[in-house]
C-alpha cells in the first residue's frame, strides 16, 4: 500500500459513484471503479450497499465469453445525490489538494 495515498471520506466515495453514473448514463463495473479512483475488492461492499438501498441497478450484459457488470444510477440515487450530497459538499466542502491518484497495483 502506498502512504502517498489521500484518504476520501465514505460520503464522498458514495457522491462519486452516483455522479460519475449520472454523467455517463451507465458505466461497466472496471470503468466506474477506474474513473471514480477506487479499489474493487475494497469498495465493492459500497457498490453492492448502494445497490441493495436502490441508489444504483447493476446487471450483466454478455461480452463474447464474459458477463460485464453495467451500472447505472436509479431516480432515487439521483435524487439522494440532489438533495443530500450536493448540500452536504456545499456545507463541508473537500479539501483542496485531496485530489484523486491514479494508483496502480
Amino acid at each position: 500500500m502506498s502512504g502517498s495515498s489521500s484518504y476520501r471520506d465514505r460520503i464522498y466515495i458514495i457522491k462519486d459513484i452516483i455522479l460519475m453514473l449520472v454523467q455517463y448514463g451507465e458505466m461497466n463495473q472496471t470503468a466506474l471503479v477506474s474513473f471514480c479512483g477506487l479499489n474493487l475488492k475494497k469498495h465493492k461492499p459500497i457498490l453492492d450497499e448502494l445497490e441493495s438501498n436502490d441508489m444504483i441497478t447493476s446487471m450483466g450484459r454478455a461480452l463474447g465469453k464474459r458477463t460485464v457488470t453495467i451500472y447505472k444510477p436509479s431516480p432515487k440515487g439521483i435524487e439522494f445525490c440532489r438533495t443530500i450530497l450536493e448540500p452536504y459538499e456545499k456545507m463541508f466542502p473537500r479539501k483542496k489538494g485531496t485530489d484523486k491518484k491514479n494508483e496502480t497495483a
